[in-house]
């Protein structure tokens, strides 16, 4: 009898293991280090402007995967057409899968200071189409090059005015994307936390106010953080709302943007509350990051961190 009950005992584990072990491998291939990671090339404005063929493959070859545009000096995409662009990338084995898009005209905010260039002056803003004035040509371009989103970099929302007017652009810019296979989403700052009229501020009222089938977010957390928002908090909130995420991190005093893994945002914690977000994919993001280097550092702490 005892030898039966061994016998039974040891089929028993051979049983769970051959259910068991095959979920466990399963799971190991679905764990965010196996995610790829991708890059907002704002990170490298002068070098994409200066060289975008040659920064992308600097690009490939440090181990990013996925890219974000931004504008550029050189117009469109860099200076190429929609296809032209994503073939560049493609051939270096990256894949493009977002765009950012300014809202409306940019204006500097009140006391806003520009990002200084290599050269110490003041990034000039080139001419550039908005949402608010072009977001079908935005959004025809974007389903042209293939992307899976199209983002809303920056928007006015000092005024609960500014507020309303910048939603009517979303909502419309939503349904436009919807229709083209895309998925639009907006990106904060930090002054989206501030409070206006009413107490409110735009980014609760914008969460509210939008379609959350149209408007998704992309979350900044490093603007959370110096707006003293935890982006768990935020994600339990409305879940399944922020599938972008930028992996941007910012020093002590909350002021200077800094290397990943340099600064104070607690990665860890944001990703473990992935599967709540919904994230789709993620972007390192440093404000015109002072050279390679930088992006290269970034790389390797947020391997380590995703592992």
């Amino acid at each position: 009898m005892q030898a039966r009950r061994n016998f039974l005992k040891q089929a028993g584990l051979l049983l769970a293991g051959s259910t068991v072990y095959p979920f466990l491998s399963q799971a190991k291939e679905h764990t965010l280090a196996a995610k790829p990671i991708g890059i907002q090339l704002f990170t490298v404005f002068e070098p994409m402007n200066k060289d975008p063929q040659g920064t992308l493959k600097q690009i490939a070859a440090i181990g990013y995967k996925e890219i974000e545009s931004a504008f550029s000096s050189r117009g469109g995409y860099y200076g190429y057409k929609p296809k032209e662009f994503k073939a560049l990338v493609e051939d270096l084995g990256m894949k493009w899968r977002s765009h950012h898009a300014v809202g409306a005209p940019f204006k500097p905010r009140p006391g806003m200071k520009l990002p200084t260039g290599s050269d110490g002056k003041p990034m000039t803003i080139p001419p550039m189409l908005n949402l608010r004035d072009n977001y079908q040509q935005l959004v025809d371009d974007a389903a042209e090059a293939g992307l899976k989103y199209l983002v809303c970099a920056s928007t006015p929302v000092a005024t609960m005015d500014e507020i309303n007017s910048s939603i009517e652009v979303f909502q419309k810019t939503g349904e436009a994307s919807k229709k083209a296979g895309l998925q639009f989403a907006y990106h904060n700052h930090a002054t989206e936390f501030d409070p206006v009229e009413g107490g409110k501020t735009p980014y609760e009222v914008i969460l509210k106010q939008t379609s959350p089938d149209l408007v998704k977010m992309e979350l900044d957390l490093a603007w959370a953080t110096k707006a003293g928002k935890d982006p768990v908090a935020l994600f339990k909130e409305h879940p399944g709302r922020f599938p972008l995420w930028h992996i941007k991190d910012i020093k002590k005093d909350l002021n200077a943007i800094t290397e990943v893994g340099n600064g104070v945002v607690d990665f860890k914690h944001a990703f473990a509350a992935a599967k709540i977000a919904g994230l789709k994919y993620f972007f390192v993001e440093q404000d015109l990051a002072p050279s390679m280097d930088s992006i290269k550092t970034s790389y390797e702490h947020l391997s380590k961190i995703l592992a």
